[in-house]
């Protein structure tokens, strides 16, 4: 499936671009952290949105999934200074809200053992997935024939170079073949012009 040959990277940024227009961020995003485990808010101002792309991302792949198993995913170690490191969960309330809003929007529906991808969740994912395949693709193709116009440009200055080469050695052949005849027959060798007589001295 396209979903499964683009970046997830990629993919969840451009579904948080598009959730932008469809979800209402909570008034609690500028304020909190994402869990315990983090020592501040995130930098980005719409990393919710982001949060929302990457678990409706998350329960397409591996759905079913719940709160607390989410809550586990998106965890992290907690630095406590000369303690050491201990796993926390993630904010439950945090991932709440962004399954209620991605299940209000009808992008994923409750079943017995948590939340899955619902069919118009499925059929937006795997559409904006083509979407980053084929421009993913383009950007390659013209990658290749920016490289394939370099390497023929580089073919071209060495063949002209040697064609320059070729034509050089051909002239010096020449006059030297001129001075031997020239030295046979007993005729004073032509004289050299003022350039080239310079150019030996110097």
């Amino acid at each position: 499936m396209a979903v499964y040959d683009v970046p997830a990277a990629e993919l969840i940024q451009r579904v948080a671009e598009d959730l932008r227009k469809e979800l209402q961020q909570p008034g609690f995003t500028p304020y909190v952290k994402t869990g315990v485990g983090r020592e501040r808010s995130p930098q980005n101002k719409d990393w919710w949105l982001v949060r929302s792309a990457s678990i409706l991302y998350r329960l397409y792949k591996d759905g079913p999934a719940g709160t607390e198993g989410l809550r586990s995913y998106y965890g992290g170690r907690k630095n406590r200074g000369l303690k050491p490191e201990r796993f926390r969960k993630a904010s439950g309330k945090v991932i709440r809200t962004c399954l209620q809003a991605l299940e209000k929007s009808g992008y994923i529906k409750k079943v017995k053992k948590g939340r899955v991808v619902s069919q118009k969740g499925q059929g937006y994912l795997e559409k904006k997935a083509e979407e980053i395949k084929k421009h993913l693709t383009e950007i390659l193709q013209q990658k290749e024939e920016a490289e394939l116009r370099v390497e023929k440009e580089k073919q071209l200055s060495k063949e002209e170079l040697e064609l320059r080469e070729t034509f050089r050695k051909q002239k010096e052949e020449e006059k030297r073949h001129e001075a031997e005849k020239h030295k046979k027959e007993g005729k004073p060798q032509p004289a050299k012009k003022p350039e080239e007589g310079k150019a030996e001295q110097q």
